[in-house]
C-alpha cells in the first residue's frame, strides 16, 4: 500500500466514487462522447488544484514563488494513481471491460 493510500479517510473512496458517478451520468444522460468528460474533469481538477494552492498562501507573490513546486506535486500525485488503475485494468481487463463495445 502507498503512502498515499495510507494517508487516505474513510470518505475518500465515497468522494472519488460520487466524481465518477457524476462523469458516468453526464455520458449517459447527455449522450456526451467519454473523452468530453475526461476534459472536464481535467479542466475542474485543475482548477480546484490552483484553488488549493491559492488558499494556502498569503499573495499571489508567494503562489508565484512556488508555482513549480505545486506543479510537480499534482503532477507526480496524478502520475502515481494513473500508473496504479492502469495497471488494475491491464491485470483485470476481462473482468472490467467485458461487454464494452470498443470505439473504431
Amino acid at each position: 500500500m502507498s503512502q498515499a493510500q495510507q494517508e487516505r479517510d474513510e470518505k475518500f473512496y465515497e468522494r472519488a466514487d460520487a466524481h465518477i458517478a457524476l462523469a458516468n451520468e453526464q455520458i449517459d444522460k447527455e449522450k456526451t462522447h467519454p473523452t468530453l468528460v475526461n476534459d472536464s474533469l481535467i479542466y475542474a481538477t485543475a482548477r480546484f488544484n490552483a484553488w488549493i494552492v491559492s488558499a494556502s498562501f498569503a499573495s499571489a507573490d508567494e503562489i508565484k514563488n512556488d508555482k513549480e513546486n505545486a506543479i510537480e506535486y499534482f503532477t507526480n500525485a496524478y502520475k502515481t494513481v494513473l500508473e496504479e488503475h492502469l495497471d488494475d485494468y491491464i491485470a483485470n481487463y476481462d473482468l472490467y471491460m467485458n461487454g464494452i463495445k470498443k470505439e473504431d
